[in-house]
C-alpha cells in the first residue's frame, strides 16, 4: 500500500518571504515556484496577499505609492472597469437569448 505523504506548511514569514522573492526582485511567480518548489496558484496567493499586507502598512504609515504602485493601480482600475462592461454585456446577450428573441 501507498504511503501518503505528509500535507506541508509553511509558516507567515515564509510565505511573506517567498512572495518577497517575487515582489523585491522582480522575478515571476512560475521561476519562484519552482525554485522553492510550490504551484504557482499557492504562490500567486502568497504574493497577491503580500501585496494587501504591504499597501495596508503603507496607508497605515501615510507612506505614499511608488510609481510603479501608481502605474499598476490605474491598470487595475482600466481593466476593472473593462470587466464591469464585460459582465453587463453578458448579462443581456442571456437575457436576450433567454427570451427566445433570437429566432
Amino acid at each position: 500500500m501507498a504511503q501518503k505523504r505528509k500535507r506541508r506548511t509553511f509558516t507567515p514569514q515564509y510565505r511573506r518571504d517567498a512572495a518577497g522573492l517575487v515582489l523585491d526582485a522582480d522575478r515571476s511567480i512560475a521561476d519562484v515556484a519552482e525554485e522553492i518548489r510550490v504551484g504557482h496558484r499557492l504562490l500567486g496567493k502568497w504574493v497577491t496577499d503580500e501585496r494587501e499586507r504591504r499597501a495596508a502598512v503603507r496607508a497605515a504609515t501615510g507612506e505614499p505609492l511608488s510609481f510603479n504602485e501608481r502605474f499598476e493601480l490605474e491598470q487595475l482600475r482600466r481593466e476593472k472597469a473593462q470587466l464591469e462592461q464585460d459582465v453587463e454585456f453578458l448579462k443581456k446577450a442571456a437575457a436576450f437569448f433567454a427570451s427566445g428573441k433570437s429566432r
